[in-house]
């Protein structure tokens, strides 16, 4: 009785301890799914690059054709992807967004904060080695969404307002929301 007790004590601990090792992907499958999505993205860089600057910091820095690496947050409308297209607007991580116990059904939009935002958002933009813009959305490809954090690599472009634009070869998410 004593070997059937401890046996069954064995397996227990065995199917325990297997659940919980999983439990992260099984309670967000669709995270799992954008996780190897962009594993397996040509455009998702596998580490994130060094010396990224926050995109309003870039703003007042950046010329026009600098090779530049920015870090933001995807948002800066209720809208932030281009549909058709991998691009999308982020916001400098100091930006504070709506919380959640503020009921915002679109905390990315940073509502509150529209005069923060207009200086200190970004365009990214994604581009083959040709430069030609990849005409997928970047939430299949990078396993994105409104708030992730990214890390991109690229070339600044600046219109004649001053917005930024980066095209970027590389995108980093960094893990998290």
């Amino acid at each position: 009785m004593k070997t059937f007790f401890n046996v069954g004590l064995a397996a227990l601990f065995l199917l325990a301890t297997g659940c919980s090792d999983n439990a992260d992907v099984a309670s967000d499958p669709s995270q799992a799914a954008a996780d190897s999505a962009a594993a397996a993205s040509p455009y998702a860089a596998e580490s994130e690059p060094e010396g990224a600057m926050p995109v309003g910091e870039a703003r007042e820095k950046t010329e026009d054709g600098q090779d530049v690496t920015l870090v933001g947050l995807v948002g800066g409308s209720s809208e932030p992807f281009v549909e058709g297209l991998a691009a999308f607007t982020i916001v400098d991580p100091k930006v504070p967004y709506c919380a959640d116990d503020e009921g915002c059904p679109t905390p990315w939009d940073y509502c509150c904060q529209t005069d923060a935002v207009k200086d200190n958002i970004a365009t990214v933009k994604i581009v083959d080695d040709a430069g030609k813009p990849v005409a997928q959305d970047a939430r299949e490809f990078l396993g994105v969404k409104e708030l992730s954090t990214v890390v991109v690599s690229g070339k600044a472009q600046r219109d004649d307002q001053g917005n930024l634009t980066v095209a970027a070869h590389q995108v980093f998410v960094r893990p998290g929301k």
